[in-house]
């Protein structure tokens, strides 16, 4: 069983039974290039990486890079971590965001949506202040965390050449 070791935050991280989707994109990804396969017959995208397309059943598809710029869709601020690892990072935010790219294709409620964590320009997790500006409909863009050779983690920060929101939404704070 293939698998890819890496660690982040002190932690160990484990991906296993790898498939060759799998593989590939996390090897994009380790170089920096946020790739997500297109149905060459249809023209979607989709995520995450898998045997066939989630529309049709086709099993073709192609690697095609994709802009790595959206809006957040979703999110969990996280105050008390349970992982020994993110509790001298906490506050911290994961953010669910849609890309820009397919927006609102095959249907208004279908999108590209990416999980990651909230982090600086260069990476690291985001301090408390950063964590307090975003919110439902900030912009984002994506920012690789390299991890080794072998993988990076898509993870978000806001994205400084947007127009941002006024006011995003976020939940009402204690």
């Amino acid at each position: 069983m293939a698998q890819i070791t890496a660690d982040h935050l002190g932690m160990t991280l484990t991906i296993e039974d790898l498939d060759h989707e799998n593989k590939d994109f996390f090897a994009y990804c380790a170089k920096g290039d946020f790739r997500l396969q297109k149905n060459p017959n249809n023209g979607l995208v989709r995520y995450p990486p898998t045997t066939r397309c989630p529309w049709t059943g086709d099993p073709d598809s192609e690697w095609v890079s994709v802009e790595g710029k959206g809006t957040v869709y979703s999110y969990n601020e996280v105050h008390h971590a349970i992982q020994p690892a993110f509790k001298a990072v906490a506050p911290y935010m994961l953010l669910l965001v849609e890309l820009d790219t397919q927006k609102g294709t095959p249907s208004e409620f279908e999108g590209l949506r990416i999980a990651g964590n909230l982090v600086t320009a260069d990476g690291e997790m985001a301090p408390p202040e950063m964590v307090k500006q975003v919110g439902i409909g900030s912009r984002m863009r994506m920012v690789m965390k390299k991890l080794t050779d072998e993988i990076a983690l898509p993870m978000w920060t806001i994205d400084e050449d947007a127009e941002q929101p006024a006011k995003p939404w976020r939940y009402a704070q204690e």
